[in-house]
């Protein structure tokens, strides 16, 4: 089981790395090989480094403590594991990851937007849709760009593309959730 696709920040993470083969296609068994996994965040100097522990089959348990994500940023990391052995090292997987927020607190909660980007520009673009019809207004703006009676059809436009993708984000959440796809449709005939 490689590394989760999504993580949450003060959660213990867990995975297993199999065996692995050498640069010969022998195994690269866990009693004479070292697994390291190093962890990097895209935005800023954020790192962590995760060392496999031996398992009997060879390959490696592998976790990273609740207080190491504790301190994980909200957003993409990327990850790469290495084994290695004397002055031999090989690349055995790399990838990224999610790392989402922790929804924990302590005392008063601070405020929190769990929505996606998308939802959240749909929300302003329907809001300076009221605006602009509903008020009269001459014109709106949506953080540096201003939007007048005339860029309605625009604004419309655009609204449309970000039901479409809201759409399909609430159809992927459904599905990873084990709900299925509810863009599906089933027919049955009967006799």
């Amino acid at each position: 089981m490689p590394i989760p696709a999504t993580i949450r920040a003060g959660d213990t993470v867990q995975w297993v790395e199999p065996q692995q083969l050498d640069l010969n296609g022998n195994a690269a068994t866990s009693a004479s090989w070292v697994l390291t996994t190093f962890l990097r965040f895209h935005a800023t100097h954020e790192g962590a480094t995760v060392t496999g522990t031996a398992r009997t089959d060879g390959g490696w348990d592998n976790t990273i403590s609740a207080t190491t994500t504790a301190g994980f940023d909200a957003g993409q990391w990327f990850w790469q594991s290495l084994i290695t052995s004397g002055a031999t090292v090989i690349t055995v997987g790399s990838g990224s990851f999610q790392t989402l927020p922790s929804l924990s607190y302590t005392g008063q909660p601070a405020s929190y937007d769990g929505r996606s980007q998308a939802e959240q520009d749909l929300e302003a673009v329907q809001a300076a849709i009221r605006a602009i019809v509903s008020k009269n207004a001459k014109a709106y703006t949506i953080g540096s760009r201003s939007f007048t009676y005339a860029d309605l059809g625009q604004l419309m436009e655009r609204e449309a593309q970000l039901k479409a993708i809201v759409a399909r984000e609430r159809a992927a959440e459904k599905v990873a959730a084990g709900l299925g796809d509810p863009r599906s449709l089933f027919v049955r005939f009967g006799r």
